[in-house]
């Protein structure tokens, strides 16, 4: 049973400066919630009891985030608003959120073997925290799902397109069935001709805990970080590794471009907005086509 989830979250955000001087990339909101807020409700509807949140110098408004606020909370109550000061109470009891620090920007790898002494002897899933997946069933209960069955690290992936494999994580092996596959090769951002297919890494994982030995005996790779794909290579050598097509769209919130076109689709998603925002591009397009 997959009880804990890892939630890595101590980047730098460079490629969102200057808003991520004093702010972490993790709290930038797509309308009025907090990237890293749409990350813990997937685990938590995932029906995930404890997280680990992994963050790191200048990121303390993560914490803030979820945790109680009895100023705001009375001056809400006593505007008689039940809604907003149930969502800002509920937050606080989403689940048992936990923080360690990363002391140093080591890679995604180096930040997973923080986790270690909390997740145990237990499979975990870890979720990227800048990575937003919309899904009927969320995503984490999809490879959950597929852990239960053969009880084994899981990997979420999506089909990309062929030239773009170079960008991306790009896993191979045995298809199982339509969307499943038990994996025998994981390439980092491999060339077009190296790539043993078009499925990407997507953010998210369930990882046996037999990945903190890998890690151990993973040296440093790509930027002299601790790579998680390198990991799950030296993992593999021991254990089976599956991976899973999901079901969903995801959100890759990393970067400003798919960062602007999440937060319009989510304002459409939204009945308070969608008709003025669809109006509003509208305008924008006519004006630019003029």
């Amino acid at each position: 049973m997959v009880r804990k989830a890892v939630i890595p979250a101590a980047g730098l955000g460079t490629r969102f400066l200057p808003a991520t001087k004093a702010s972490p990339k993790e709290m930038l909101p797509i309308i009025d919630t907090p990237t890293i807020q749409y990350v813990v409700q997937e685990a938590v509807d995932s029906g995930i009891e404890d997280i680990l949140i992994i963050s790191g110098r200048g990121k303390r408004a993560i914490e803030d985030h979820f945790d109680r606020n009895y100023e705001l909370e009375e001056r809400i109550k006593g505007k008689e608003d039940d809604v907003m000061y149930d969502e800002i109470r509920n937050l606080t009891n989403l689940a048992n959120i936990h923080f360690i620090r990363q002391k140093d920007i080591n890679g995604l790898g180096d930040a997973i073997y923080y986790a270690r002494q909390h997740t145990g002897n237990e499979p975990f899933a870890v979720l990227l925290g800048d990575t937003i997946i919309d899904s009927v069933i969320p995503v984490t209960q999809q490879l959950i799902d597929i852990y239960e069955q053969y009880e084994s690290s899981v990997i979420a992936v999506e089909t990309v397109p062929r030239d773009k494999v170079s960008r991306y994580g790009i896993v191979g092996g045995d298809e199982l069935s339509e969307k499943l596959m038990r994996l025998n090769q994981l390439i980092e951002k491999p060339t077009i001709v190296d790539a043993p297919s078009n499925l990407a890494i997507a953010g998210r994982y369930i990882l046996t805990p037999g990945i903190y030995k890998a890690l151990e005996k993973t040296p440093k790779g790509k930027g002299n970080e601790l790579q998680l794909t390198d990991a799950m290579i030296e993992l593999l050598k021991r254990e089976s590794i599956y991976s899973q097509t999901f079901e969903g769209k995801r959100y890759d919130i990393g970067n400003k471009l798919d960062f602007i076109k999440t937060t319009i689709e989510y304002a459409l998603k939204r009945k308070e907005f969608s008709s003025k925002v669809l109006a509003f591009m509208k305008e924008i397009i006519a004006q630019h086509e003029g």
